[in-house]
C-alpha cells in the first residue's frame, strides 16, 4: 500500500511536549457512526460491563547515557537490550551518537559507568560491555536519563521518570512508552474492574523502531522493527473467558496489538496462543483482525506503522477524517498527547 495515504499535516504546535497536568486529564476522540469529543475519565462508560482490557505492563528504563570519548569528545548512547551477563558486568546492544566516531575497543564513561565498544551488527548497531563498581543495574538508575522521544525537543526533566511510565509497569525493557496506557490511572482501571470488567496483561518492549519513519513509497517494502514480546497462559484463559461470555477484547495501545495479534490462534478463531518472541508483525489496511475488537491510541506520527495499523483497524477514510477533525479541533498528538477510543474494528 502506497505509504502517501498515511502522510498528513501535523501542526508543530499541535505536538505535546509535556504531559497534562492530570494523568488522565486528556481529551478523548470517539470514532462512532459520527465522531464524538469525550474524556479520558468516559472511558470506563464507553468500554461497558463485562469486556477483557488488555495492557502492556512493559517498564520504560533509564536508556539514554550521555558521556565521553577518550580526548573528551561528547557521546551519547541508547541502549536497546541486554544480551547477557549480571552484576558489575553486562553486554549490552545500543545505539549510539557520533556513530562514525564510535570505533571498536573505544572506551566511553558515563559518571561511573563505562561502556567498551566490542562489535557492531551489519545495521550499525553497538555492542557494549558495560561494567560498574557494583551493578550496572543500579548505576543506570543513578545516571541513566528518561528516554523522551526525540520530537518532544528536550531533555528529560524529573516530571518524566513518573509520566513517562504507566502506573502498571511492571517488567522492565522498553526504551519506550506504551503511550495510550498513560492515560489510565490506578482509579480508572479499579473502576473498570468495579463495574464487571476483567483486566488482563501482555507485555511487549518498545524498541525505537516504533519512532521510525518509513521512507519506502510502498509500505511492503519497509524494514518492520522487531519487538520482543509475551502472552502468557493467564491471558490465554482470559481471552478463552471473554469469548465464552461474548464480551470483546479491548486493545490498551498499539503494542497490545502487535502481541495479541502475533499470538492469535488460526486453529481457534478469535483466541490466542502462549507464544513469546521477537514480532515484526505489520500490520496494514488489508490484514484481518484474528484477536482484538476494540482499541484505545494516541494520534501518530505521519507516515508511521502505528498509523498503518490505527487504519488497519478502523478504515483508512475513518481514520484520515478523524485526523483533519482532531487537527482543526486542536487535539494534542503523539505520546503525551490526547487519545482515540475506536469501538469496534473496521469489517474487512
Amino acid at each position: 500500500m502506497r505509504t502517501a495515504l498515511f502522510d498528513y499535516d501535523l501542526p508543530s504546535e499541535l505536538i505535546a511536549r509535556l504531559p497534562p497536568a492530570e494523568r488522565d486529564g486528556g481529551r478523548l476522540l470517539v470514532l462512532g457512526p459520527t465522531l464524538e469529543h469525550r474524556r479520558i475519565p468516559d472511558l470506563p462508560a464507553l468500554i461497558g460491563r463485562c469486556a477483557l482490557v488488555v495492557l502492556n505492563d512493559t517498564r520504560v528504563f533509564r536508556a539514554r547515557l550521555l558521556g565521553q570519548r577518550p580526548g573528551g569528545g561528547a557521546a551519547e548512547l541508547l541502549l536497546l537490550r541486554r544480551l547477557g551477563g549480571s552484576g558489575p558486568r553486562e553486554r549490552w546492544l545500543s545505539l549510539g551518537k557520533p556513530a562514525k566516531r564510535l570505533k571498536l575497543g573505544m572506551r566511553l564513561g558515563f559518571e561511573g559507568l563505562e561502556a567498551e565498544v566490542v562489535g557492531r551488527t551489519a545495521e550499525g548497531e553497538l555492542e557494549l560491555e558495560l561494567s560498574a563498581p557494583r551493578s550496572v543495574e543500579a548505576s543506570l538508575e543513578q545516571v541513566g536519563r528518561v528516554p523522551i522521544p526525540p520530537y518532544m525537543e528536550r531533555d528529560d526533566e524529573p516530571l518524566d521518570a513518573a509520566r513517562y511510565q504507566t502506573v502498571f509497569a511492571q517488567r522492565t525493557g522498553s526504551v519506550a512508552a506504551p503511550t495510550a496506557g498513560l492515560h489510565l490511572t490506578a482509579e480508572l482501571i479499579a473502576e473498570l474492574r468495579a463495574g464487571g470488567v476483567e483486566v488482563a496483561r501482555t507485555t511487549l518492549h518498545v524498541g525505537p523502531g516504533t519512532f521510525k519513519p518509513v521512507t519506502a513509497d510502498d509500505l511492503d517494502l519497509h524494514a518492520m522493527h522487531s519487538e520482543a514480546f509475551e502472552v502468557d497462559a493467564a491471558l490465554v484463559d482470559a481471552v478463552a473467558r471473554a469469548r465464552a461470555r461474548g464480551a470483546p477484547v479491548v486493545a490498551i495501545g498499539t503494542t497490545v496489538v502487535r502481541a495479541l495479534e502475533s499470538a492469535r490462534d488460526d486453529a481457534r478463531p478469535g483466541h490466542v496462543r502462549a507464544l513469546s518472541g521477537d514480532t515484526r508483525l505489520l500490520i496494514q489496511p488489508g490484514y484481518r483482525f484474528g484477536v482484538v475488537d476494540a482499541l484505545l491510541t494516541n494520534f501518530h506520527l505521519p507516515k508511521s506503522t502505528l498509523l498503518a495499523l490505527v487504519a488497519a483497524f478502523a478504515g483508512l477514510d475513518a481514520v484520515q477524517a478523524a485526523y483533519r477533525t482532531a487537527i482543526s479541533h486542536r487535539y494534542r498528538f503523539l505520546s503525551y498527547g490526547d487519545a482515540m477510543w475506536i469501538p469496534q474494528r473496521a469489517q474487512p
